[in-house]
């Protein structure tokens, strides 16, 4: 099983847009093969900090998700909203790589 972590810091202006393109990138991918789940959560000390927690059973089904159109969509419409990149953290068999 592969866990994912991403963490984005988004604008307080922008925060309104990105909310909404996010529950339809949710949507897009929780229907894809492997996903076991994907679920967005807001900071509690932060209202513009958002930690998207994922689960998908294999590595290849996270690279396939990486490169499903909707996440080009998501990229593209989320990247100036944001204040900064997007951080991944991607954990599986004891060991986290960090994006």
């Amino acid at each position: 099983m592969i866990y994912v972590v991403a963490t984005s810091q988004v604008k307080p202006e922008s925060r309104d847009a990105f909310i909404k393109g996010a529950k339809e990138c949710i949507a897009a991918t929780q229907k894809e093969k492997g996903c076991l789940s994907y679920e967005s959560h807001t900071s509690i000390n932060d209202p513009n900090l958002f930690v998207v927690v994922e689960r998908w059973e294999s590595r290849e089904d996270l690279n396939a998700h990486g490169k499903a159109p909707h996440m080009k969509v998501w990229r593209e419409y989320s990247a100036p909203l944001k204040v900064s990149p997007t951080v991944i953290e991607i954990i599986s068999d004891g060991k986290v790589e960090k994006f």
